[in-house]
């Protein structure tokens, strides 16, 4: 005979956030978890005392083009071009405010043409083809490299400068040869990837604030 369910009885219970592990182990997670955190916010501060200047640069330089009608490229690898992307949205969407659309073009966006460019000139040059193409004097070249060291970056950088390009870097580490080769090199001073990532991901809304907050008087 087929048992009555109780009137108020509770269904199955759920299992806690956590539970699978046991008490050390999962304390041990939390740890972990907010050592990141720790170690992202440290990273900030740090960067702040020293990259501001390079900051404000990079938003007054992105200015001064967008008013005179040119235009921006971004390009990076692996984590960097998914910031290339990224950075080029915020421009053309918008980031915070209402404003007419910014002219920028991550060259990491169409696999059609990096695999074409790759399959006949090499990687290195995947960047440097569409810069050819795509670029021209008074335009601004953004290249993001987390170890400052990327050879297809770093070749993108150096081409887009021979053509009159405004050139910017996001590096981490020292800067590498990236940096050295930049107009404007905006450092993040940390070898581990992930942590770069993160504080270019604030530093690329910073630019982005800085930008909408003055577009509207820059023609």
């Amino acid at each position: 005979m087929e048992r009555r369910e109780r009137r108020g009885a509770k269904g199955p219970r759920k299992r806690a956030a956590g539970a699978g592990r046991g008490a050390p182990a999962t304390k041990l997670a939390a740890k972990a978890v907010e050592s990141v955190l720790r170690d992202a916010a440290r990273l900030h501060e740090r960067t702040a005392g020293a990259s501001v200047g390079a900051v404000v640069a990079v938003a007054d330089a992105m200015l001064s083009a967008f008013g005179s009608g040119a235009k921006v490229l971004i390009f990076g690898n692996g984590g960097s071009a998914a910031d290339a992307q990224h950075f080029a949205c915020e421009l053309v969407g918008r980031f915070l405010r209402e404003r007419r659309a910014l002219a920028a073009m991550a060259l990491t966006a169409d696999t059609t043409a990096m695999t074409a460019i790759a399959n006949d000139y090499g990687f290195d040059r995947v960047f440097v083809r569409q810069i050819e193409a795509h670029g021209r004097p008074g335009d601004i070249a953004v290249g993001i490299s987390t170890s400052g060291t990327s050879a297809n970056v770093l070749a993108g950088l150096t081409y887009a400068k021979s053509r009159g390009l405004k050139t910017v870097a996001f590096t981490g580490g020292s800067g590498g040869p990236i940096g050295a080769a930049a107009d404007l090199h905006v450092n993040v001073p940390h070898d581990l990837t992930p942590r770069v990532q993160e504080v270019h991901r604030t530093l690329i809304h910073a630019v982005c604030d800085l930008i909408e907050q003055q577009i509207d008087s820059h023609g």
